[in-house]
C-alpha cells in the first residue's frame, strides 16, 4: 500500500477557499444584476411621464421629477460601477484560489500515478519471488530424480560358491 498524499490537508483547504471565493463571486454577480435591474426600472419610470403638459405647475413638477430621476440614475450608475468592480475583484480572487487548487491537484495526480507504479512494482516483485521459488523447487526435484542412488549388487554363482 502506497503512502497517502502528504499535502491532502492543504488541498482540502484550497478547495474550501475556492468554494468560498466562488460563493463571494456568485454574491457579487447577484448584487451587480440587482443594481442593473434597479437602474433599468428607474429608467422605465423616467420614460413613463405624462404625455401632455397642461400648465406651468405641471411643467415644474415634471422638471423636478426628471432632475430627481437623473440624480437617482447617476447614483444607480455609481452603485453599478462599484458592484462591477466588486464582481471583478471576486472573479480575480476566485481565479487565484482556483490556480492554487489546480497546482495541488496536479501534485496529487502525480502522487497517485507514482503510488500506483510503486504498488505495481511491489506486486511484480512478489510475483517474481513466487515464480522464482517455484522454479527452484522444480529444478531441485528434477535434479533429485536424475541422480537416483544405485544399490550395490552382488554376483552369486549357482550352488552358493563364490
Amino acid at each position: 500500500m502506497a503512502r497517502a498524499f502528504s499535502l491532502l490537508g492543504l488541498l482540502r483547504l484550497r478547495h474550501a477557499q475556492q468554494d468560498q471565493a466562488a460563493g463571494h463571486l456568485a454574491e457579487a454577480n447577484d448584487r451587480l444584476r440587482d443594481a442593473a435591474d434597479r437602474r433599468l426600472a428607474a429608467k422605465r419610470t423616467l420614460d413613463d411621464g405624462p404625455a401632455q403638459v397642461t400648465d406651468a405647475a405641471m411643467l415644474s413638477a415634471i422638471a423636478a421629477s426628471r432632475a430627481s430621476s437623473r440624480a437617482m440614475l447617476a447614483e444607480l450608475d455609481a452603485v453599478a460601477a462599484r458592484r462591477r468592480a466588486e464582481a471583478e475583484e471576486a472573479q480575480t480572487a476566485f481565479e487565484a484560489a482556483r490556480r492554487a487548487a489546480i497546482g495541488l491537484e496536479k501534485l496529487e495526480a502525480a502522487h497517485a500515478v507514482e503510488a500506483a507504479a510503486e504498488d505495481l512494482r511491489t506486486e511484480q516483485a512478489a510475483l517474481d519471488e513466487i515464480a522464482g521459488q517455484s522454479w527452484r523447487v522444480r529444478q531441485a526435484e528434477a535434479a533429485a530424480s536424475t541422480t537416483t542412488p544405485t544399490t550395490p549388487t552382488t554376483t552369486s554363482t549357482p550352488g552358493g560358491a563364490q
